[in-house]
C-alpha cells in the first residue's frame, strides 16, 4: 500500500461517456485486477454524471472465502466489491491506463444491520453501488492520479453499507521509482517465506487453516501476519507487496480473536495505509485492549508494524 507520496500527483479528467462493456467475467478480469474469472464480482456499470456512476455486482450463493460461516456474507465481500468497482471505473470512466498501479491511502467502511443479516438466495445476491468521486480536473500526461470516492451499497432497496476511499494510480515509471527493488511483482512474491502456523481457525471466525492470516505469538494481543501467496482468493495473481484486502482481513481476524469466543462481525473498519507492507519481512499485528461501548459492540485499534515502522492502522468495531 502506498506511503505518503513524494511525487507529483494530479487528478484525472472528467468521465467520458460509458464505453461498450464486456459481457464476460473473463473480459472484466483485467479491469478489476482479477485473473480468475470466478472472482470477478462486477457485472455492469453506467454513467450518471461526470462524477457519479452506478455499478452492479453479483455475489455468488457461496464464495470460497467471503462466506465463512452460516452461509452469511463476510463484510469484506462488500469491501472487495468496492475495490473492484473503483479499479473498473479508474480505467473505463476516467481513462486511467490499465498499466497504472492502484493503491489505497485510506479506506473506511461502515455496515448496516441489513448487511449482517443478508443471506443469498438460490442465485446469490445482486448489489447496486452508487459511487461518487470528488470533482476531478485535467491531469498531466504520464503523471500519477489521486482519486477520492464515496460509495453506498444497496440490495433490494435496503442500504447495506457506505464506504469512503482515497486511492492513487501511479504510472509505471513513477511506480518503479517508488518501489525500487520491489517493483517486480513476480520476484517479490517469490521472496515471501512459507506461511507459518495459523491461529486456530475458530478463534478468528474461520473454519479452515488456509483462510487464517494470523500466527500466534507469546505476547498478548500480538500476532505475526501469516502470508500464503498460494491462497486462491487473496493472491490470485502475483503482488509486489501485501494487498490491502489481506491487511483488512488481518484486522478483522485480530478483533474477532479478542472479542470471542462468540462469533463477532466487523461493522466498521477505518484504515490508514502509511507504507507498503512488504512480502519478504515479518509484519506484526498488534491490538489495543478491547473496549465495550455497548454490550454487543466492541472496539479496538489494530496496527501493522514491519521493520519497526507502522505500515497500516485500522480502527475496528465489531458486533456480536
Amino acid at each position: 500500500m502506498p506511503a505518503p507520496l513524494a511525487v507529483p500527483v494530479a487528478p484525472v479528467a472528467p468521465a467520458a461517456p460509458a464505453a461498450p462493456r464486456p459481457e464476460a467475467a473473463s473480459d472484466l478480469g483485467p479491469l478489476v485486477r482479477k485473473r480468475v474469472a470466478d472472482e470477478v464480482l462486477i457485472t455492469d456499470w453506467r454513467t450518471v454524471s461526470d462524477t457519479t456512476h452506478h455499478v452492479t455486482a453479483h455475489w455468488p450463493q457461496h464464495h470460497s472465502f467471503y462466506t465463512p460461516r452460516s452461509g452469511r456474507y463476510s463484510p469484506l465481500l462488500l469491501v472487495e466489491t468496492v475495490r473492484q468497482a473503483l479499479a473498473l471505473l479508474s480505467n473505463a470512466a476516467y481513462e486511467v491506463p490499465l498499466e497504472y498501479k492502484l493503491g489505497w491511502e485510506y479506506c473506511s467502511c461502515t455496515l448496516t444491520p441489513a448487511m449482517l443479516d443478508i443471506r443469498p438466495d438460490d442465485h446469490g445476491a445482486e448489489v447496486e453501488l452508487t459511487i461518487t468521486h470528488a470533482l476531478p480536473a485535467a491531469r498531466r500526461k504520464g503523471g500519477s492520479v489521486r482519486l477520492e470516492a464515496q460509495i453506498t451499497a444497496v440490495r433490494d432497496g435496503q442500504l447495506l453499507g457506505a464506504a469512503h476511499l482515497r486511492y492513487t494510480c501511479h504510472a509505471p515509471a513513477i511506480y518503479e521509482r517508488l518501489r525500487g527493488q520491489y517493483a517486480d511483482a513476480r520476484a517479490a512474491t517469490s521472496h515471501a517465506p512459507l506461511p507459518g502456523t495459523p491461529v486456530p481457525p475458530a478463534h478468528v471466525g474461520r473454519t479452515s487453516d488456509k483462510d487464517v492470516v494470523l500466527c500466534p505469538t507469546t505476547a498478548p494481543r500480538r500476532w505475526q501476519l501469516r502470508v500464503d501467496t498460494a491462497h486462491p482468493v487473496l493472491f490470485d495473481h502475483a503482488h509486489d507487496h501485501l494487498p490491502g484486502m489481506v491487511l483488512l482481513e488481518a484486522a478483522g481476524q485480530a478483533a474477532h480473536c479478542l472479542a470471542g469466543p462468540d462469533p463477532t462481525t466487523p461493522v466498521t473498519l477505518r484504515t490508514h495505509f502509511s507504507r507498503y507492507t512488504e512480502l519478504d519481512a515479518p509484519c506484526w499485528i498488534e491490538a489495543t485492549p478491547l473496549q465495550w461501548p455497548q454490550p454487543d459492540l466492541a472496539r479496538t485499534t489494530i496496527t501493522g508494524t514491519q521493520n519497526e515502522q507502522v505500515t497500516f492502522t485500522t480502527h475496528v468495531i465489531t458486533r456480536r
